[in-house]
C-alpha cells in the first residue's frame, strides 16, 4: 500500500504542477473542474483498496486535497488560512471519509445485487444465519463480519471492513432503497463528521 499512496500522491503534485501553468488562461470554473477530473479522479482510483492504511499514509492523500484546494483558491502554502473552511466550501470530503464513501457504496451495491458476484458473495446479512434469527440484531439490516487471524491485513478485506462499515451507519441510511438518496444521506453524514 505504501508503494501505491506514494505513486498516487507524487502523480497528483505533478498533475498539479502542470495545471498552475494555465491557471490565469481559463477561468475558476474550468479550472475546478480540471482539478476535480486530474487531480480528484486519481486520488479515488482504486481507494477503496486503502481501507485502514495507517494514519501517516492518509495524512500524505489529504495533503493532495488540500493542495488542489489551494490551488483552485488561489492561495499559497504560507497563507495560513484554515484549508477546512476551503474544503467544505467546496463540498469535498477528506480522504479517510473518501474511502469509507466508496466502500459504504460498493456495500450497498453488493447487498442490492448490482455488483459483481464475488462481492456479493462475501456478504452474509444477520437474518440470513440460522443460529442468529432469534437475536434482536437479527431484526435489523446488519451483517455479518468475519473473524479474521491477521489484523493487518484480514481486517482490510472487503469480507470483513465492509460489513464493519456498514454496521457502523446509522439505520436511516442503510434502509435507503435506492442509491441515488443512499449516496446523498451518506455523503451528508461523512460530511458532519469531516466538518463538525
Amino acid at each position: 500500500m505504501r508503494i501505491q499512496v506514494q505513486r498516487t500522491v507524487a502523480s497528483c503534485f505533478a498533475t498539479l504542477r502542470q495545471l498552475r501553468s494555465i491557471r490565469r488562461s481559463v477561468s475558476a470554473s474550468v479550472y475546478q473542474s480540471l482539478v476535480v477530473a486530474l487531480v480528484l479522479s486519481r486520488l479515488d482510483y482504486g481507494n477503496i483498496t486503502l481501507i485502514g492504511i495507517p494514519a501517516y499514509q492518509l495524512r500524505r492523500l489529504q495533503a493532495v486535497m488540500n493542495a488542489a484546494a489551494r490551488s483552485i483558491a488561489g492561495l499559497r502554502r504560507s497563507d495560513h488560512r484554515p484549508i477546512t473552511d476551503m474544503l467544505a466550501s467546496l463540498h469535498w470530503l477528506c480522504s479517510s471519509e473518501r474511502i469509507q464513501y466508496k466502500l459504504a457504496t460498493t456495500v450497498f451495491l453488493s447487498l442490492h445485487c448490482l455488483a459483481p458476484p464475488y462481492l456479493s458473495d462475501d456478504l452474509h446479512r444477520l437474518v440470513d444465519i440460522p443460529s442468529r434469527r432469534r437475536l434482536r440484531s437479527a431484526s435489523s439490516l446488519q451483517l455479518d463480519v468475519p473473524r479474521t487471524h491477521r489484523r493487518t491485513v484480514g481486517d482490510r478485506a472487503f469480507a470483513a471492513a465492509g460489513p464493519t462499515l456498514w454496521n457502523s451507519l446509522p439505520h436511516d441510511i442503510t434502509d435507503c432503497a435506492s442509491l441515488t438518496s443512499f449516496c446523498r444521506k451518506l455523503k451528508t453524514f461523512l460530511f458532519s463528521i469531516s466538518f463538525p
